[in-house]
């Protein structure tokens, strides 16, 4: 089953492998690395995602806007930062035109 229940078994799937054996799992070898590798790899894969929504390639975006995700939620992992408090900023941003969210952030 796809959704939000998706992202909110990710974090938790994320959160249990966090101190897992790094030579076993990917989370935990990328927490092994220290929050410098994990924010490169949400780089990578935000430039890969852009590439392929360039391409047209309707399946590599899919599977790179995945990958994005993924790494995010690993990312928000490290910093202690739950998805729940993500949501809580898009649903107070909700309504508001990005414009003027925007400038209120910036003055």
């Amino acid at each position: 089953m796809s959704g939000p229940d998706t992202l909110a078994r990710l974090e938790a799937t994320i959160a249990t492998r966090r101190t897992a054996d790094p030579s076993s799992s990917y989370v935990a070898k990328l927490h092994a690395k220290g929050l410098g590798k994990i924010s490169q790899k949400l780089g990578e894969e935000a430039v890969e995602t852009v590439i392929a929504a360039l391409s047209e390639d309707r399946e590599a975006l899919v599977g790179e806007a995945a990958d994005l995700l993924f790494h995010l939620m690993v990312l928000l992992s490290a910093r202690d930062v739950s998805l729940a408090e993500v949501m809580d900023e898009l649903d107070r941003r909700e309504g508001t035109s990005g414009i003027a969210e925007k400038a209120a952030r910036t003055s």
